[in-house]
């Protein structure tokens, strides 16, 4: 079972005034999901039901170990791994990828990913952009953050933007809104109890930096029952339809519908119930189910439960989610490279091609696109010294993805590489393209629509880039 309550806050039955819900707490500034709700209102086409599900392999996946191997490049280049075939004619990868090699007319395959930022996070694969783009300003808003802005709120009263990603991610806040303001940060459910992500020591200090609020804890105050909050929600609106007749902006006139909303999503919005994984089907829970993986699970890396994470992406973007992020972890393979691979490769290959298969099945795909991609490639020659023992680095000359549904054409392979997988030849493709593509699947023309910052300075959300012509 997965409870929606919410942080208690210190007044004599439990419950302040104004931080009566606390289930949005947004990152930076711990707003509520009251905050949320309100700052999404903005509405051209919120009855869209397009969404996209964005799958950081966090880390950086080696190219040389998923969809660009080298056969014939010497060992310490290539690697341990075979290449087989797929549904693509003459196109191979790993042999760790049989059920993705099963579907791959299904998907499109990006061999030339540029411009990476080098910086470890999920940033770059949230935004198209560098992270200290705009810093003075706040930074750029992840992609998610400005659907939120520009399509406001769901019809079926669920947060436009929800992440997922655990680990790195999240330590380095990696969705962050930069100029849009904290009013347009993701919703972060708190998983630790359904996802375990050790944090390394260094993430451990980075996250206790942001503070308190930065995941939102799904409990209500101890004894406070959803008829109780509903009380207390009547009960607050009716003393701001006082305050509101000596205002004269406006600005409270829909904060009633707001915070029923946020009520109706704490108690029983569809939103809480595609968090819970226990309204699932068994049968569907079987199928996103993965046999445990040969190979070494690092200890700070993701077990073979990930693959519900696919499962849960694909409850929330039924709910009415637009923008899903989640994250799997570990690729930083300094070290261990090939062992890790053989446990983690087979954990994105069975959700992946279970996600696309159920949305597919359930007449979704041509509305949802999926990308999955990372920071950054890994270098194309092996690290065998001791230290590392068959690891590969960070490589941020080229990168992959993968990109499926949407209504784009698949079964086809963008861009390719030198003999070494070191530099791309043919068809660059950069970040910032990816994005405009994922955005253009939304109804949006990212290259040439703007969003405001705090002082209403127009930005375009994309400065450079377009929707590949290759799949839209």
């Amino acid at each position: 079972m997965f409870p929606i309550h919410g942080r208690p806050y210190g007044h004599c039955d439990g419950l302040t005034r104004r931080r009566f819900l606390t289930a949005g707490a947004l990152g930076f500034g711990g707003l509520t999901l009251v905050d949320l709700l309100r700052a999404e209102k903005s509405a051209s086409l919120g009855s869209s039901n397009k969404a996209v599900i964005n799958i950081h392999l966090d880390g950086g996946p080696p190219q040389l170990d998923t969809i660009d191997l080298k056969p014939d490049a010497p060992r310490e280049i290539r690697g341990e791994f075979r290449s087989i075939p797929t549904k693509i004619s003459g196109f191979h990868i790993c042999e760790l990828m049989p059920k993705i090699a099963g579907i791959a007319d299904k998907i499109a395959f990006i061999r030339s990913l540029v411009g990476a930022d080098s910086h470890h996070d999920a940033f770059q694969c949230q935004s198209g952009y560098p992270t200290k783009d705009l810093l003075s300003i706040g930074g750029r808003p992840a992609m998610g953050s400005v659907i939120a802005k520009l399509r406001g709120l769901t019809n079926d009263g669920a947060p436009s933007f929800v992440d997922l990603m655990q680990g790195r991610p999240l330590a380095r806040n990696s969705t962050r809104p930069g100029f849009l303001g904290p009013s347009f940060g993701p919703f972060r459910p708190d998983m630790s109890g359904m996802f375990e992500r050790e944090l390394e020591p260094g993430m451990v200090d980075e996250l206790a930096a942001l503070g308190p609020g930065h995941q939102t804890s799904l409990v209500l105050a101890k004894g406070l029952s959803a008829g109780r909050l509903h009380d207390r929600a009547g009960l607050l609106a009716t003393l701001d339809r006082i305050r509101r007749d000596v205002q004269l902006s406006g600005a409270m006139e829909s904060l009633d519908a707001f915070r029923q909303q946020a009520v109706d999503i704490l108690t029983s919005g569809r939103f809480a119930e595609a968090m819970d994984l226990s309204n699932e089907d068994p049968r569907v829970l079987e199928r996103y189910t993965v046999p445990r993986p040969g190979g070494l699970c690092w200890q700070y890396g993701d077990d073979s439960t990930a693959t519900k994470k696919f499962l849960l992406a694909r409850r929330l973007v039924e709910a009415g989610v637009r923008c899903v992020s989640i994250s799997i972890s570990d690729f930083d393979t300094h070290s261990k490279n090939f062992s890790r691979m053989r446990y983690l490769l087979p954990v994105v290959d069975h959700g992946l091609s279970t996600l696309i298969t159920d949305l597919e099945e359930r007449g979704m795909l041509d509305d949802v696109t999926i990308v999955v991609w990372g920071e950054f490639g890994r270098t194309p020659q092996i690290d065998s010294s001791e230290k590392f023992r068959g690891g590969r680095h960070h490589w941020p000359q080229v990168a992959i993805a993968m990109l499926a549904g949407g209504g784009i054409r698949t079964g086809q392979v963008i861009g390719a590489t030198d003999r070494f997988a070191g530099e791309p030849v043919d068809r660059p493709v950069h970040y910032k393209d990816v994005m405009a593509t994922l955005f253009h699947n939304l109804g949006v023309d990212a290259p040439r629509t703007t969003v405001t910052d705090a002082v209403d300075r127009p930005h375009y959300i994309l400065d450079v880039g377009e929707a590949l012509p290759e799949l839209v």
